[in-house]
């Protein structure tokens, strides 16, 4: 018993793969029985006890049967109870079917020890998924379609002693006792089955969903969402964007956005809402982006959803760190914090004041906010973002509070912030200011804001990432990691890599690992390129170059890089 427990975890994470392996194989089965002539002596005794109409019902609905095992397969690889259940009944039928079609009592054996593995391997199957909810792939289907093209030819291989003519494939399908007619029979009917299944899933696969803005009635559904979520991060208020599409669980209390370019379905980060949902959200994008042939991906995701992409057989890649700091020790007193103390009360000395003003009191300091954005962008030669980085849209930028830094009663610097449901973090989004803020006026703003987070009962503020840090150059490393690590130490002419992590790095904070996930490791650069071309606007804001910085204050916030 103890040697049983041991082992349990182990067999249960590999037990929808062997099921699907062997249930496949018994499908096989089913359907090369049913284009190969039954042994003459036991069809003989048979006969002499049955109604040739029952041993040809029996034959037809056994290789038909062994098509949907062929097909349940594609279930019980993705952990459905709903397959599991229809496999476990679809067997049991089926073995006793092969009983009337032959006495195949070695099939009915196969079938038997396919009941017990499955009943044995019933915790593994954790997936609340009705059968109707299978989202086969075309590839499957395709796949499925080449073994009833080959249990064709197996039918006429077996049976090339018939002298087949034009007319005489109708005569041989309805001779009622002919071992010819009951394989074209059986072949021609699991065709048509699988034609049916076929037009079924293309009417039944759902289309992709509408990328979801403020006028859509569900984008309250969203904010309902974010209001309550479980461990959400702060990069989940990109929901709000209104450039995303948003796949729902059942409950309503989770969803998971993504952006779609060419054939690339690319979810930013993980599933927001409740933690009890997010596997199975994980699963239906991946299951929805295959039904339509596409190539599923998860962008800017964090270590504690590795062990979901490795259950889903995802291939992962480091893309760069993310800087956290908790905030109950956080203080700016201390040697270690001498310099930037220094520099956070040489900008309140010049007369720059802070303040964070809530959602609601946005709106009417949008037109002021607006020519202090289109002065940085033009300034750093820049084009707003989206996708995976915010950008500044009026709507957008009303449903979050606002810090604010001013001099001589003037906005000179603003950043939007993004908090969370139940104050456990914070972040910021956009920070933009004038050529007239006073030098070192994103220190002061930084500062001020950890104070006021601290003080209004955060936990933890997220700086944001460093695209590209922390990747090995071991010679043994992944090539993507490799040439990463390159791009950050030699490619300061296209983006301040070095900067926005020394930048960063002054807060002492903690740094997080950022990741890529995608569904084949060939993928992740095809990947990466659409997120870039998401967030950008396309090649003409991909291709528009950055003015070169000229100092740290210039470090704009980067939630991942783009």
């Amino acid at each position: 018993m103890r040697l049983i427990r041991e082992y349990r975890p182990a067999f249960l994470a590999v037990a929808p793969t062997l099921t699907a392996i062997f249930t496949l194989a018994a499908g096989v089965m089913l359907m090369a029985s049913g284009a190969t002539p039954s042994p003459v002596e036991r069809f003989a005794w048979l006969l002499r006890q049955l109604p040739p109409e029952v041993i040809n019902l029996g034959h037809f609905v056994s290789s038909l049967l062994g098509l949907v095992l062929v097909l349940l397969a594609w279930g019980l690889k993705r952990r459905l109870d709903g397959a599991w259940a229809a496999s476990v009944t679809v067997a049991v039928v089926a073995g006793v079917v092969t009983l009337l079609k032959g006495v195949n009592w070695e099939e009915t054996a196969v079938l038997i020890a396919l009941i017990a593995f499955l009943l044995i391997a019933r915790p593994a199957f954790t997936r609340h998924a009705a059968v109707s909810r299978m989202e086969i792939t075309p590839g499957w289907m395709v796949s499925a379609a080449l073994l009833v093209a080959g249990m064709g030819v197996l039918a006429w291989w077996s049976f090339k002693h018939v002298a087949y003519s034009d007319d005489l494939w109708w005569r041989v399908m309805a001779d009622a006792s002919g071992e010819a007619g009951r394989a074209l029979r059986a072949t021609v009917g699991a065709g048509v089955l699988l034609l049916a299944l076929g037009v079924w899933r293309l009417a039944a696969t759902p289309a992709t969903p509408p990328i979801m803005g403020e006028n859509d009635p569900d984008f309250t559904r969203v904010r309902a969402v974010l209001a309550t979520a479980e461990d959400a991060s702060p990069d989940a208020n990109l929901a709000l964007l209104g450039d995303k599409r948003f796949l729902f669980s059942d409950s309503g209390k989770s969803f998971l956005m993504f952006g779609v370019r060419g054939h690339s379905w690319i979810a930013v980060g993980g599933p927001v809402g409740l933690r009890a949902e997010r596997a199975e959200l994980m699963w239906r994008f991946r299951e929805m982006a295959d039904a339509h042939a596409a190539r599923p991906g998860f962008y800017n995701v964090g270590a504690d959803l590795l062990p979901d992409f490795i259950d889903m057989g995802f291939s992962l890649q480091k893309i760069g760190e993310s800087a956290i700091m908790p905030l109950a020790d956080f203080s700016v007193a201390g040697r270690r914090r001498g310099n930037l103390r220094h520099s956070w009360k040489k900008v309140a000395e010049a007369g720059a004041t802070f303040e964070v003003i809530p959602a609601e009191a946005v709106a009417p300091l949008v037109p002021e906010l607006k020519q202090i954005s289109d002065a940085w962008l033009d300034m750093h030669a820049g084009s707003e973002k989206g996708f995976s980085l915010g950008g500044f849209e009026p709507r957008y930028l009303a449903e979050f509070p606002c810090a604010l830094v001013r001099q001589d009663e003037r906005i000179v610097a603003f950043a939007s912030l993004w908090p969370t449901a139940e104050r456990s973090s914070i972040a910021m989004d956009l920070m933009r200011y004038t050529e007239e803020a006073p030098r070192n006026v994103m220190d002061f703003l930084f500062v001020e804001l950890l104070l006021w987070a601290q003080n209004e009962g955060y936990t933890v503020f997220e700086f944001g990432g460093a695209p590209l840090a922390g990747l090995s150059d071991h010679p043994l490393a992944p090539t993507m990691s490799r040439i990463g690590r390159f791009v950050f130490e030699k490619g300061e002419d296209f983006y301040n890599f070095q900067g926005v992590r020394r930048f960063k790095d002054k807060y002492d904070p903690l740094w997080q690992p950022r990741y890529v996930a995608a569904a084949r490791k060939w993928a992740i650069p095809l990947l990466m390129a659409d997120v870039a071309l998401l967030s950008s606007g396309g090649v003409a804001g991909l291709a528009r170059r950055p003015k070169p910085k000229e100092a740290p204050k210039d470090v704009e916030r980067v939630s991942a890089p783009s």
